[in-house]
């Protein structure tokens, strides 16, 4: 049975989004790492993936640091203000 997403303790909020480019600028609460699984949630978003690539300063990175606003590629789209939960 696949894990649930912890709707109750978000880890970041998408603080701007990209459409052109399939990108989420987010900003973590707690530090995160490439590989693993997020849940995006807002009022029309609700998706999971695995973080394949972070960029912060337009430099790749394998760790976002909490209070780190980062770059995610993204499979979906999500609006500011769309909270990000540990799967």
């Amino acid at each position: 049975m696949p894990k649930k997403a912890s709707i109750d303790k978000p880890i970041g909020k998408v603080t701007h989004f990209y459409d052109g480019i399939g990108v989420a600028i987010v900003k973590f609460i707690k530090s995160i790492k490439v590989g693993e699984m997020v849940c995006f949630r807002g009022s029309t978003t609700n998706f999971e993936q695995v973080i394949v690539s972070m960029q912060y300063d337009h430099e790749d990175i394998k760790t976002a640091k909490k209070g780190q606003e980062v770059g995610i590629k993204v499979d979906g789209k999500v609006r500011e203000g769309d909270g990000v939960f540990e799967v």
